[in-house]
């Protein structure tokens, strides 16, 4: 399998949250009930806010959260929900988006009854109508976060680049660019940099796409013969893995723009380094990990208490928590509203996180699919891209 990058993107999102939600909020937990029905939470670790938190959910609804790391990368979870038997053992499940279609057609999630989520009615439109969150025309994916990336850029390296006077990176054209020869770098993940690339030749009009997220045959072997040549010329610097290594590479100045993801620009800066994030003209790679109902509810018996734990998460408390704790967003209002009511001592960066995220995403946006419909192919070329070529 690839390296999935959001594997990286949870274990640096924990290590900068080492603070208590508790804290946070400016409440304890208060006293747990003793007969809440409990319900299994089968999800990436970005998703968990905590006991502090999720005892909110037992205390308002009666229903206990009992949260399990599934490891985040989509090929293994989607192993274990198909070949093994996470879909039985846990009762929801959350998974980065795009897996809804095999997982569905596999029997083993089920969809969700919209009606009683009624909070779900308040979700921003666009996340609403993400066309892989659905399945024979039902909602199988709720968008639970939501964010988009594009790329780290240094300004003081950039502007000494003929061309780059003004410091400034506006186009993922720089990552391709002759003149940042070596200087570049993307991630060694198809699932990220196959779908920024093509993005890049789709809106220069370079390469005719119609879908850049999921490439059909002869668009996938055009941004992938396209890669192949920039390595070959020695284009890239190197394909980062792993979130220190991205870090690092622009931290040492070997590297003066890469694509990637927001949380490594802070990271940077708060070592004193002048690092930028990008806004291309071309747009971003919008990405959500998705609420999944496994059948494993059927079998517990909390189907109900399922839509109810979902409806609650969109309602503020769930969100607020989120935005603090991740930098991520709920697709929807609630949790700044729920954060200024409250008058949460986070409120302010709960109101910055979701405005920030809302922004990006109300751009150019193409949607991140960890399973396109030419998955194998995709596997096939990025074996042949690392095996070929320099580096």
């Amino acid at each position: 399998m690839p390296v999935d990058s959001n594997i990286s993107r949870r274990d640096f999102i924990y290590r900068m949250a080492m603070f208590s939600t508790a804290s946070l909020f400016g409440f304890g937990c208060g006293k747990k009930q003793q007969d809440a029905s409990n319900v299994s939470f089968y999800g990436t670790a970005t998703l968990d806010v905590g006991s502090d938190v999720w005892s909110f959910l037992e205390k308002k609804d009666n229903i206990r959260i009992r949260f399990k790391d599934n490891g985040n990368d989509a090929g293994p979870v989607i192993a274990q929900m198909t070949t093994g038997t996470a879909a039985i053992d846990y009762d929801l499940g959350g998974l980065l988006g795009g897996a809804e279609n095999i997982l569905a057609s596999a029997g083993v999630i089920l969809p969700w009854d919209l009606s009683k989520i009624p909070n779900w009615n308040d979700a921003w439109q666009w996340a609403r109508d993400i066309k892989h969150t659905q399945w024979d025309n039902k909602q199988y994916g709720l968008p639970l976060v939501v964010n988009a990336d594009s790329m780290i850029y240094l300004p003081d390296k950039i502007k000494t680049i003929n061309g780059y006077e003004s410091g400034v990176v506006d186009t993922y054209a720089a990552v391709f660019d002759p003149r940042l020869k070596g200087k570049t770098s993307m991630e060694d993940a198809w699932v990220n940099s196959v779908i920024f690339t093509a993005i890049y030749l789709k809106q220069n009009q370079i390469v005719q796409i119609n879908e850049p997220g999921n490439l059909t045959e002869s668009e996938l072997k055009d941004v992938m013969t396209f890669l192949i040549d920039k390595k070959r010329e020695g284009q890239f610097k190197k394909f980062w893995n792993g979130w220190e290594q991205g870090v690092e590479l622009l931290r040492s100045g070997e590297v003066f723009v890469m694509t990637g993801w927001e949380p490594i620009v802070k990271a940077l800066q708060d070592q004193g380094i002048n690092a930028a994030y990008a806004s291309p003209r071309e747009g971003y790679e919008g990405w959500s990990i998705d609420l999944l109902l496994h059948v494993g509810a059927r079998k517990h018996n909390v189907i109900e208490q399922c839509h109810t734990a979902a409806n609650w998460m969109y309602a503020g408390k769930y969100g607020a928590a989120l935005a603090a704790l991740r930098g991520y967003a709920v697709p929807n209002s609630s949790s700044i509203k729920y954060a200024i009511d409250n008058q949460l001592p986070i409120s302010q960066q709960v109101q910055n996180t979701v405005k920030h995220v809302q922004s990006k995403i109300s751009k150019t946006l193409y949607w991140q699919n960890v399973r396109p419909d030419n998955y194998q192919l995709y596997e096939e070329w990025w074996s042949k891209m690392r095996s070929t070529g320099q580096l």
